[in-house]
């Protein structure tokens, strides 16, 4: 039994892993391992899916690991003002609704969901709707 769970996690992964390398960070990585793996090999595809995409997203993060170098760039041409702020810059971090400017991230980036500004002269790129840091661009 324990052999079959194995071989099917194993093929599940397999046949996930292409399809979650260009999630977007780890929650897009879950959800698109997740729908994969359980097309792939049902329920057990599906959990072993999901912790792949995690995982997988996780390391390449929203922007491509190519992209980060170009976007810092980006950012820095356009003088855009660093709020200040007292907590961590990490991501998980939730900055205030007051006084921080969010810019549109432009399409050539393909990040469509989120929002960048720049925290303690750090590039972050946030959530609109939670004002959570996603990712922290280095």
């Amino acid at each position: 039994m324990i052999r079959r769970f194995i071989g099917i996690a194993a093929i599940a992964a397999a046949l996930a892993l292409p399809a979650v390398t260009h999630a977007q960070g780890v929650p897009g990585g879950v959800e698109r391992g997740s729908r994969e793996g359980d097309r792939a090999a049902g329920p057990v595809g599906a959990v072993v899916g999901g912790v792949i995409g995690g995982v997988v997203g996780g390391v390449t993060g929203i922007l491509g690991v190519d992209q980060r170098p170009r976007f810092r760039s980006y950012v820095v041409e356009r003088h855009v003002p660093s709020y200040q702020y007292r907590e961590d810059v990490r991501v998980g971090a939730v900055l205030p609704e007051e006084g921080v400017t969010y810019y549109d991230v432009p399409p050539e980036y393909g990040v469509r969901d989120y929002r960048y500004t720049v925290v303690n002269d750090r590039t972050v790129l946030v959530d609109p709707r939670t004002h959570r840091i996603v990712e922290v661009v280095e």
